[in-house]
């Protein structure tokens, strides 16, 4: 028995604090992600891909994302197995109901925590979500489903494995052991957006698309291979388009801080990359200006997002910039009285850094025209 692992789609996930062309991209390639599993599944040999909750964002979506969805598993010719998760909790008259309206065959939904066989011995036990948070174990249930004739048993879950000497109530909470317990062959997990092996027997497939500064890895979906009485077969693919990293660098002056992007840039595919930077260090202020210039009219316009967070970057003006300010008149003398407070400290110190900097732009920006 060979399968593909998803969960985590979240199709119809907003991406708000985004642009509208980012938000755009991002959005497309989650839905691109399916056409991505249903190639990998031919790829691979498997007949079946089974997705472990929160194939949707939310129990109310629009219909456009509920249509774009079944037309692209629809187009594949494996069969889909939908778990709702904690996003899109099953309740009568919700969501799946909609979804039920316009599914095709090859398109089964497991709204029910009822065992189904998917293939002769081959049983699939799910555990759909009725609520967004609940407190009992949702794979609990497993242990009472009866598969006759079994040669596997997959289990199918939504939920967090944690160890129970955690403090406070938990939610959604699956015994770490469930496959043991259970007498499952694999568990198929969601909720955790990243590839995660919690043994032999139990993985979390992770997002097909990452979704948060969080880890490096783009999104990735799992190759399950089966047989009778060995362990499985689990083989990590790739499916993400982009990737979204946090990078913090160091820097002291232009020099270091050309060399890590001429690293970053040799390592990644600009269009799909997103990034959040964090600068430190202390430099010359005409450094930290043509710094945070490159940054915004160079590399953010290369990569598809950058968030540039420079608030630990201490720009110092040099010598020679106040002696080049002092031939200013008003400017040298503003200058140097900015420089003053900022080497007294205090209160005023962080707002006259600021001002000094902002002097020091217009400067360069009147000389240059």
């Amino acid at each position: 028995m060979k399968f593909i692992h998803s969960a985590d789609w979240q199709l119809g996930k907003p991406f708000g604090r985004f642009d509208s062309e980012v938000r755009a991209g991002l959005s497309e390639a989650r839905f691109d992600a399916i056409d991505t599993l249903g190639r990998i599944a031919v790829d691979h040999g498997a007949e079946h891909v089974v997705v472990a909750g929160d194939i949707f964002d939310t129990e109310g979506p629009e219909d456009r994302t509920i249509i774009q969805a079944i037309s692209r598993m629809s187009r594949h010719s494996c069969r889909w197995w939908l778990l709702p998760g904690n996003h899109d909790f099953a309740r009568n008259g919700g969501l799946w109901d909609r979804v039920r309206q316009r599914v095709s065959e090859n398109i089964v939904i497991l709204s029910t925590p009822e065992p189904v066989e998917m293939k002769p011995g081959v049983w699939l036990l799910p555990a759909p979500l009725e609520h967004r948070h609940n407190l009992e174990d949702p794979t609990a249930c497993f242990d009472f489903m009866e598969t006759p004739g079994a040669t596997l048993r997959i289990g199918l879950a939504h939920g967090s494995i944690r160890d129970f000497g955690s403090q406070g109530e938990t939610k959604n909470q699956i015994a770490p052991d469930r496959a043991r317990r259970s007498n499952l062959d694999y568990l198929a997990l969601g909720d955790w957006h990243g590839t995660l092996r919690v043994d032999s027997r139990t993985w979390y497939a992770g997002t097909p698309e990452v979704d948060r500064f969080q880890r490096d890895d783009p999104g990735q979906a799992l190759v399950v291979g089966l047989s009778t009485d060995a362990e499985p077969s689990v083989t990590p693919i790739r499916t993400g388009r982009f990737q979204w990293l946090l990078r913090d660098w160091m820097v002291s002056d232009q020099a270091a801080f050309d060399a890590e992007c001429e690293l970053l840039l040799g390592a990644i595919d600009t269009p799909t990359t997103l990034l959040r930077l964090t600068l430190a260090g202390i430099t010359s202020l005409g450094d930290r200006i043509s710094m945070l210039g490159r940054l915004e009219n160079d590399i953010g316009h290369q990569l598809r997002y950058l968030d540039v967070r420079a608030d630990h970057l201490v720009g110092r003006p040099s010598e020679e910039d106040i002696a080049n300010l002092a031939v200013e008149g008003m400017l040298g003398a503003a200058a140097a009285m900015l420089n003053i407070r900022i080497e007294g400290g205090g209160e005023d110190a962080a707002v006259a850094k600021r001002a000094l900097e902002r002097l020091f732009v217009e400067y360069s920006r009147e000389k240059s025209e």
